[in-house]
């Protein structure tokens, strides 16, 4: 099946590159376009893609407002968030607002195309310096004002095979990478994720991820972190 796209940004120009990059792949289809975030939201009702390409800045309605409104409905889309900007407001905010991927516009086409990928499979895909960002601010301290979803969250409901399954994916590990760690295989280690997420009532692996460092799961630079 062909995954749906709908592609936002405020610059006829840019949103064109983009949908005829994305248009022209065997396995994706641009169903939509829009100019600002309030578009972009009725069109994520209406057309039901599997992942929204965000701009950040535009007129009316935001990326990252349009962004949390379109991740708070059911059966949301992910959302990729590209942005010209490179800055720390934009990388945390579009984490909180629910984006499941946050990269910048000047990014290799194949970049763009393996990110969307990425997010549609459920996984996350954050640019080199955003990671780097935010691994730095959790090793100095600064508080990020990232929140995952759910404001209660039963760490002791997970085994300890979850509990260490939750400090890789927050170390960057891939399922790949997990399942050869631990000698399981990509099926059980998916299980395990699905379950943790489950239990404790996040939508995605960028949110889990901000969890272990925000109860001290996981730190900075954690031993076989592959970043």
């Amino acid at each position: 099946m062909s995954l749906k796209v709908l592609v936002v940004d405020d610059q006829g120009i840019v949103r064109a590159g983009f949908a005829a990059v994305i248009g022209a792949e065997e396995d994706m289809t641009v169903v939509g376009e829009a100019a600002d975030g309030a578009a972009a939201v009725r069109l994520a009702e209406e057309l039901a893609p599997d992942v929204v390409v965000m701009d950040v800045r535009m007129p009316e309605l935001d990326g990252i407002a349009a962004t949390r409104i379109i991740t708070g409905g059911e059966n949301a889309p992910r959302v990729l968030v590209l942005t010209t900007f490179d800055l720390d407001v934009y990388v945390f905010d579009a984490l909180r607002a629910g984006a499941s991927g946050f990269l910048l516009k000047d990014v290799h086409p194949s970049e763009l195309l393996q990110g969307i990928r990425v997010v549609a499979s459920g996984e996350s895909v954050l640019s080199p310096s955003a990671t780097r960002r935010l691994i730095g601010h959790y090793a100095s301290g600064e508080p990020t004002r990232i929140h995952a979803a759910s404001g209660h969250h039963e760490l002791d409901s997970l085994t300890a095979r979850e509990r260490f399954v939750l400090t890789l994916v927050a170390s960057g590990l891939t399922n790949m990478e997990i399942g050869a760690e631990l000698g399981i295989t990509v099926g059980t280690v998916k299980s395990h994720v699905n379950a943790l997420l489950r239990k404790l009532g996040l939508r995605d692996r960028v949110q889990a991820t901000i969890l272990a460092y925000d109860v001290g799961l996981a730190h900075p630079n954690p031993p076989g972190a592959h970043l």
